[in-house]
């Protein structure tokens, strides 16, 4: 079973960009379609972008398209989220998670799940 450990959160000012990264362990990480998902304090764990085991299909929410992208490096067993562009709403803590879903883009259908790494963005 992979195991997944998220990193990169952290306090920037609105405007600025950070760049996060989830690490996979095994040999078994392209076999996976990953998403990133996050969840703001007082609601409900919000899709944010994913990506298809071969990493040539993406999909994002649309509060964040445009200025977030998703990428992978199956090498290195790898996926990152680059977010630019950071407003105080993207405030959340951010969960990688993998599955074997096609598409999906529902929390339901992911797991496992990294422990989330925790991203504020001040006004």
């Amino acid at each position: 079973q992979v195991q997944l450990v998220e990193s990169g959160g952290g306090l920037v000012q609105a405007g600025g960009s950070l760049r996060l990264s989830c690490a996979a362990s095994g040999r078994t990480f392209s076999s996976y379609a990953m998403g990133w998902f996050r969840q703001a304090p007082g609601k409900e764990r919000e899709f944010v972008a994913a990506i298809t085991s071969s990493g040539r299909t993406t999909y994002y929410a649309d509060s964040v398209k445009a200025r977030f992208t998703i990428s992978r490096d199956n090498a290195k067993s790898t996926m990152y989220l680059q977010m630019n562009s950071l407003k105080p709403e993207d405030t959340a803590v951010y969960y990688c998670a993998a599955t074997l879903n096609y598409g999906s883009r529902r929390a339901s259908d992911f797991g496992p799940w990294g422990q989330g790494t925790q991203v504020t963005v001040s006004s």
